[in-house]
């Protein structure tokens, strides 16, 4: 029986065709697992997180004050009697002296200035904290306010008081688990033929969250 002459181009085709599939498979597996390998921590961390912020109500959380005082040096407390244009920071050596003091740095944060004090908010995730330094006295006054672990780690799912590093880790996380979602869909679009079931899985993955926000959030 003679060949057919097209018979060679389509076994070049098809071998070609799976030459490609099989490099196409193999960089859509690396970029799948170096991307979960990327996210696994965080996105464990953000899916307890959302836990307790779903129940954030019904876990108690008791907020622990502390109080701390003491006074600036009087060469210090005459830089505060100075003029100063809002949201200046305090002088580096008044901001070093009160760090010194009450365990909170102040230094290079926006302070309210008023005729009587001087007053730097230090929000944290978990928590927050503020110093007050009376211009005239410099008594410094400060608060640290701890509302607990899960309080700290429902902020930093909200990026909340976390701090522009945290910001960059929340952006690069991010990009990592849409790396790792669309790697993993393309995974299924390549072996759904085998495996019958994909698509109606992933549209009940689409069509529940979609029926819950109709039907049931107003």
């Amino acid at each position: 029986m003679s060949q057919s002459p097209s018979s060679p181009r389509r076994t070049s085709v098809s071998r070609n065709r799976k030459k490609w599939r099989s490099w196409w498979l193999k960089q859509l597996h690396s970029w799948h697992w170096i991307s979960a390998a990327l996210s696994l921590v965080g996105m464990l961390l953000f899916a307890i997180t959302g836990i307790t912020l779903n129940h954030a109500a019904t876990i108690g959380a008791k907020p622990v004050v502390v109080e701390k005082s003491g006074m600036l040096l009087p060469s210090l407390r005459r830089m505060l009697t100075a003029p100063h244009t809002p949201d200046t920071p305090l002088p580096a050596p008044v901001a070093k002296s009160v760090a010194a003091t009450v365990g909170l740095d102040p230094a290079g944060k926006s302070v309210e200035w008023s005729d009587t004090d001087a007053y730097v908010a230090l929000p944290r995730p978990g928590g927050d904290a503020w110093v007050s330094i009376e211009r005239a006295t410099g008594r410094i006054t400060a608060e640290t306010t701890d509302r607990g672990w899960i309080s700290y780690l429902n902020d930093l799912h909200k990026g909340r008081n976390a701090g522009a590093a945290w910001a960059w880790f929340i952006d690069i996380f991010a990009g990592a688990c849409i790396v790792f979602t669309l790697t993993g869909l393309l995974l299924l679009q390549l072996h759904a033929r085998h495996r019958p079931t994909t698509w109606p899985i992933v549209a009940a993955g689409l069509a529940i969250p979609v029926l819950l926000a109709i039907l049931f959030v107003h």
